[in-house]
């Protein structure tokens, strides 16, 4: 059996490439979706797809709808989803798709650091399962196929 796993998080590293590696040493059957991580195409694909906009709010208006409407199909089409949070960006894209996850009823790890206990305290509650590395998410989605 084949899951689809959506990894919402941050896209300024290479956390996904990182947990894909060790979901591969492992022989996971998981595919894995997310967020459009080539930063300049996801602020571009507004004005790609609809035209020059008149401003920086227009243009980031028309880009979130294209990128909303990707994350909404890939989301629904997914198994489960791995929200990552971490210290160092702002994590605004990150609580959106978790609650998107939660609201579709989509099985949720949610993956943040101690520091962050009491802001994600919330979102913590409604996840199915909170850990603290990508690694013990790696082993909450091992577990399905022992």
């Amino acid at each position: 059996m084949e899951l689809t796993v959506y990894l919402a998080g941050q896209i300024h590293d290479d956390w996904r490439e990182q947990l894909k590696s060790k979901a591969n040493q492992r022989d996971l059957p998981i595919h894995f979706v997310g967020p459009q991580e080539n930063h300049a195409r996801s602020d571009d694909i507004g004005e790609d797809i609809m035209g020059k906009q008149p401003d920086k709010v227009y243009r980031d208006d028309a880009a979130s709808s294209v990128n909303n409407f990707r994350t909404q199909v890939l989301l629904q089409k997914a198994d489960a989803v791995i929200a990552l949070f971490g210290e160092q960006y702002k994590q605004w894209n990150t609580a959106m798709d978790a609650s998107a996850a939660i609201q579709l009823r989509k099985p949720l790890i949610l993956v943040r650091p101690e520091s962050l206990v009491h802001p994600l305290k919330e979102l913590s509650n409604q996840a199915n399962v909170t850990v603290e590395t990508i690694e013990q998410a790696l082993d909450v989605l091992s577990y399905i196929y022992e």
